[in-house]
């Protein structure tokens, strides 16, 4: 089996690297996303001028006692205030508006990956971990990325600026106020390589307790009939338990990453005010260039502590990213040409040649060769386990076969593209699955604009239509969750009527009667031969009853082919 397949593989998800990924999804929304960033360079720029007015404030207008021009620094104020206050609320609604269409394109992008990705692949990976990356992990980037990644931007460009602003005003001031930057950075630094590994770790129990719960309430009937409420409710506070450790473990290290050194840069201020308050004292200052100067200090200090306390939700945002990039980076086993053919519809026939396939270290299948006429009725059968599915999911290309090949029409089915193939060869599953949805939303599912005549056909071939009539509301009844209002055989007739309605080429049916009667058994046989009368029907079954009506029977063993005597097919070990 691939490593994909047997779950995700990667480096710790410890890198910045992650964030330049984001490029991809950033390019479309780059010329939107540069007139944000002037507009919210325009508006700290005006609240960096704030702090200078105030020194002219008390420099031109107080101390000289200058009406004329106290008027005129407080219109300015005033002006500066609403107008940084208009620019910042645009920027802010603009940004949180792209970053909101762009995390969609990301979450549809993934969403689409995931679809390319073999049923190996997700009998191997854990649902809930499945959920917690395409909703939670991604939910986590939006909602930081709505609320830091311009907020860091503002404060990075207002950190250069009030440093470009405390050294024209004195550069000897400045050095004293920076003098514990250094020590707070070591700190930071620390703290912040823990709280990356700690939100990992978060993100892990957290979809643990979403995979746990998805499970049983998968498994509901199971845990009530053996009265395992208990059981399962002790399983369940294990895993919260695990959870709320680490976030108690993350909450620590974030408090400490944020206000440890924040703490110590509060020192600086007593020593800006010591030396400032020196030079006041013996002419070397203004009074006004002071308090411009504690303005922008304080200001300096906001950033730097803004940007410390971020570290909690970059750190996680960092580790959903990684994992969001993981599943990208999980490559689907079956690809699509680069260049594919088209197929309009199978004509001649669907060709095994040599065909081997394997699990892990077992021969599913070994050697086959056979080839089905367009418009034959084959049945398969044989023992549970020995490859008839996988007969089956390879025609419709859920894997490829290891060696071999597989013609249909003559051409390679891997040079096929593949909405072609499946739209002409469908697999109706043993155990379909049933949205909740009403049965004609069911039926039409892909096809919304179906006319309600198709659907009644499509139905009525399918054997449903006694079921409907006896529903109050006909095809607009409800299936409830998977399905689960409606009994088993009537959720495989409605998977039989949802594939009816396409007319495919081939129809591959998986124990498509395994929950009917042998009345109803018999009357659907019928209906699609008399339905799809030039379709391939390829029928997986374990009853003797149902296989009496093909044309031909496979029969795999050992992960070999053998044949009824039939001239329509020729097969050969």
């Amino acid at each position: 089996m691939p490593p994909q397949e047997q779950g995700i593989q990667g480096p710790p998800i410890a890198q910045w690297s992650a964030y330049t990924r984001l490029w991809v999804f950033l390019r479309p929304y780059g010329q939107r996303l540069i007139l944000v960033l002037v507009v919210s360079l325009f508006s700290t720029a005006l609240g960096l001028v704030q702090p200078y007015i105030s020194k002219l404030l008390i420099d031109e207008a107080l101390l000289k006692r200058n009406m004329d021009a106290l008027i005129w620094i407080a219109s300015l104020m005033v002006f500066v205030t609403i107008l940084g206050f208009a620019l910042n609320i645009l920027a802010s609604y603009r940004y949180v508006q792209i970053s909101a269409a762009m995390l969609f394109d990301m979450r549809v992008a993934l969403f689409r990956h995931l679809q390319t990705l073999s049923p190996r692949f997700y009998a191997k990976f854990r649902l809930g971990d499945l959920m917690s990356r395409l909703n939670g992990d991604i939910s986590e980037v939006q909602r930081v990325s709505a609320d830091s990644l311009l907020s860091v931007l503002s404060n990075v460009i207002f950190f250069i600026g009030s440093v470009g602003m405390m050294l024209w005003l004195n550069w000897r001031l400045f050095l004293v106020s920076v003098a514990l930057v250094p020590l707070c950075l070591m700190i930071f630094i620390h703290y912040q390589r823990k709280l990356t590994a700690t939100a990992k770790t978060m993100r892990e129990r957290s979809a643990d307790v979403g995979s746990f719960v998805v499970d049983t309430i998968m498994g509901i009937r199971v845990v009530v009939s053996l009265a395992a409420k208990e059981h399962e409710a002790r399983r369940f506070r294990t895993r919260n338990d695990a959870f709320v450790s680490t976030m108690l473990r993350m909450q620590v290290d974030s408090f400490m990453t944020g206000a440890l050194p924040g703490t110590i840069l509060t020192g600086a201020t007593a020593a800006v005010f010591l030396y400032g308050g020196w030079m006041i004292i013996h002419d070397r200052m203004t009074i006004g260039t002071l308090v411009a100067f504690m303005a922008y200090h304080s200001r300096l200090l906001s950033p730097l502590q803004t940007l410390m306390s971020m570290t909690s939700g970059l750190a996680s945002a960092r580790v959903a990213l990684g994992r969001i990039f993981e599943m990208f980076d999980t490559p689907a086993e079956v690809q699509e040409a680069a260049h594919p053919i088209p197929l309009q519809s199978v004509q001649k026939s669907v060709r095994f040649e040599n065909v081997f396939l394997q699990y892990d270290r077992d021969h599913v299948l070994r050697d086959v060769t056979l080839e089905i006429p367009q418009g034959s009725f084959c049945a398969v059968l044989g023992p549970s386990g020995v490859g008839k599915s996988t007969l089956a999911d390879l025609m419709v290309r859920y894997i490829d076969a290891d060696q071999g090949r597989i013609l249909v029409d003559g051409h390679n089915i891997r040079d096929i593209a593949l909405t072609d193939l499946r739209r002409e060869m469908i697999l109706v599953d043993q155990l379909p699955y049933i949205f909740n949805d009403t049965i004609a939303g069911n039926i039409t599912f892909g096809l919304p604009d179906t006319p309600r005549s198709a659907i009644e056909a499509a139905a009525q071939a399918a054997g449903l239509e006694e079921l409907i009539q006896r529903l109050p509301q006909g095809y607009d009844t409800q299936t409830g969750e998977r399905g689960m209002a409606l009994s088993a055989g009537e959720r495989q007739r409605i998977a039989l009527a949802r594939a009816l309605l396409r007319r495919p080429s081939v129809l591959i049916l998986d124990e498509p009667t395994s929950a009917l009667d042998a009345q109803t058994e018999k009357l659907v046989a019928n209906s699609l031969r008399k339905t799809l009368p030039n379709c391939t029907l390829i029928v997986i079954t374990h009853k003797p009853a149902l296989a009496a009506l093909a044309d031909a029977i496979i029969t795999i063993e050992g992960g070999q082919v053998r044949m009824s005597q039939n001239e329509k097919l020729i097969s050969h070990v």
